[in-house]
């Protein structure tokens, strides 16, 4: 039988039943699973481990209610809320990311749409932040094209928008938009010339068939960076009873890998989670994965820069270099 490879990169291309009989690896056979995704990571990012910082420029007050988030519309998590973050935290972040020489100042606004005048803001905002040569991603909802192509003159060049499950669960988790409003999004993105961060969240109920289908489709988008998110359950969001149980270090990492043998030349981003579910294990995960973030998510903590460099490179890695 002849192995079906990528026509982009001659990697192999895996089945949907390969995909899901990854996930079922055994235990005993993780090892031999994370050389067989380090062999792409090292083709393709090196030894090298970009961290980004995240900003969360406008928080809570979301009008959509998807589970997990603690700024949703049904979320009683005890939050800070505010339409924008003071200019100095928000400038501060960036000149943190330049003097740094950290890869990425990602910057999430809580919302589904916003108005023309918003959006103009956020646009002098990141006209004056790309002064400093930083390279920039939002997270931003949904835009109408001529929105983006707004933030595009300004100067933005990726966007954050995540599939975050399956097509065939996301109404379990978010009725308020529909999956393929957010594939249509990327979609409408990339035809003007954006780069694009997309991927998901792990723990949320899904079935490994749901993992499976959902980095399937991020194959066939074939986003620039794909951040995997392992569930912080936030007292006053839905999910905060939800059983981690299942989320093992080892089926942890059988995720990755196997997001790095679908989309082997994507950043592939060990997001939320990252200081809960790999504590111990940095060499391993960062093996496969090249991506990281510092100094917290949004509404919840995580390490800070120092003790994350000190993490790298502990592990036998370099951080990456990319601003100037």
């Amino acid at each position: 039988m002849n192995t079906v490879t990528n026509p982009s990169t001659s990697d192999p291309l895996l089945s949907r039943e390969e995909a899901i009989a990854i996930l079922n690896t055994p235990d005993e056979n993780l090892q031999k699973l994370v050389a067989r995704a380090e062999l792409l990571r090292r083709k393709y990012k090196g030894n090298h481990v970009s961290i980004h910082i995240l900003t969360n420029a406008r928080s809570g007050n979301c009008s959509q209610d998807c589970a997990y988030c603690a700024q949703s519309c049904r979320s009683n998590a005890d939050i800070e809320k505010y339409r924008w973050v003071a200019d100095e935290k928000l400038y501060e972040d960036n000149t943190f990311v330049k003097d740094h020489h950290l890869s990425r100042h990602c910057i999430g606004l809580s919302g589904m749409n916003f108005s023309d005048g918003e959006i103009e803001e956020l646009a002098e905002k990141i006209r004056k932040m790309k002064k400093d040569g930083t390279h920039l991603c939002c997270s931003i909802g949904f835009l109408t094209k001529h929105q983006a192509l707004l933030l595009k003159e300004a100067g933005l060049d990726r966007i954050n928008h995540n599939l975050n499950s399956s097509r065939s669960y996301y109404s379990k988790i978010c009725s308020t938009h529909t999956f393929e409003q957010r594939v249509a999004n990327i979609k409408m993105l990339q035809e003007l010339g954006y780069e694009i961060c997309s991927g998901g969240i792990i723990g949320m109920g899904e079935s490994k068939e749901d993992v499976v289908d959902m980095l399937l489709e991020l194959r066939e988008i074939k986003p620039e960076a794909l951040p995997i998110n392992f569930l912080l359950p936030i007292p006053g969001t839905p999910l905060e009873h939800t059983d981690m149980s299942g989320l093992t270090t080892a089926y942890c990492m059988k995720i990755l890998c196997l997001a790095r043998l679908l989309v082997p030349t994507a950043d592939i981003r060990c997001a939320a989670g990252r200081e809960v579910y790999f504590k111990g294990e940095e060499k391993m995960l960062l093996s496969v994965v090249d991506s990281i973030f510092a100094s917290g998510y949004l509404t919840a903590g995580g390490q800070g820069i120092q003790d994350t460099i000190q993490t790298i490179v502990d592990a036998g890695f370099t951080y990456e270099i990319e601003s100037a």
